[in-house]
């Protein structure tokens, strides 16, 4: 109960904090739409498809996008929090370590979904169909993404403690992530070798799973498999960085 509850409020503050300057998650929604509107057109001709199924490939991949790099960078938050002793502050409460990084991660995962689901109504006008059980699935795939990438940028700044180093070390990591998930284009039509390496990419089984829950096939493989694979990358994840904050927060 105490966790539950020290995660409550950990999360309350975190979310007035993103209420009071909501300029983030406004940025965060802007780039797909930019993406969706100049981008999607393109792609519909590109592949030849009609309009419903050409967005059905492109908005679930627009949307992991968002889940990467939405979430990937929050850890220069948590710097900015160490310089102005935020965390150095919370030694002497009693709130619990584990829900320092719970209640921020929380907050991250409702911002995302929040994110996600303007994102997908804003794609029904250009032909996109999808059930309303099937899209709340693919949520679930995008809060499990947003949770462990959150988690582990959390992680990252606690150890590193500057933008200079955590900026060059994210990008680094994040940009093949990215273009090995196959998010504009299903890795399909790559190069057998560069689709052998992409199935090692944690983030393309989760763009075939959110497609496929997109495309209404909520049995294919490839949906339990991404929640599988990206269920215990969040379980690491979060005891990683569960035991950074014990550490740091003493």
């Amino acid at each position: 109960m105490k966790l539950a509850r020290d995660t409550w409020l950990i999360f309350q503050r975190q979310m007035m904090l993103v209420l009071r300057n909501p300029v983030w998650v406004i940025v965060g929604i802007i780039q797909p739409l930019y993406y969706l509107f100049l981008f999607g057109p393109l792609l519909k001709g590109a592949l030849r498809l009609p309009s419903a199924e050409a967005y059905r490939i492109f908005v679930p991949g627009i949307l992991v996008q968002l889940a990467i790099f939405g979430t990937f960078f929050v850890g220069f938050a948590l710097i900015s929090e160490l310089r102005a002793g935020v965390i150095e502050r919370s030694r002497v409460t009693p709130v619990s370590r584990l829900a320092l990084l719970l209640g921020r991660s929380l907050r991250d995962v409702v911002s995302l979904v929040v994110q996600a689901a303007i994102i997908t109504v804003l794609s029904i006008p250009f032909g996109l169909a999808v059930g309303l059980g099937d899209a709340l699935l693919a949520f679930a795939v995008l809060g499990l993404i947003a949770l462990m990438l959150s988690a582990a940028s959390y992680a990252i700044a606690l150890k590193l403690r500057s933008e200079d180093a955590l900026a060059p070390l994210l990008n680094t990591v994040g940009v093949p992530i990215l273009l090995l998930s196959g998010v504009l284009l299903p890795m399909r039509y790559a190069p057998h070798w560069l689709a052998d390496v992409a199935k090692w990419n944690p983030f393309s089984w989760a763009v075939d799973g959110s497609r496929a829950l997109f495309a209404g096939n909520p049995g294919d493989s490839s949906v339990w498999k991404s929640l599988l694979i990206l269920g215990v990358l969040t379980v690491l994840s979060v005891f990683w960085a569960a035991r950074s904050f014990a550490k740091s927060v003493r």
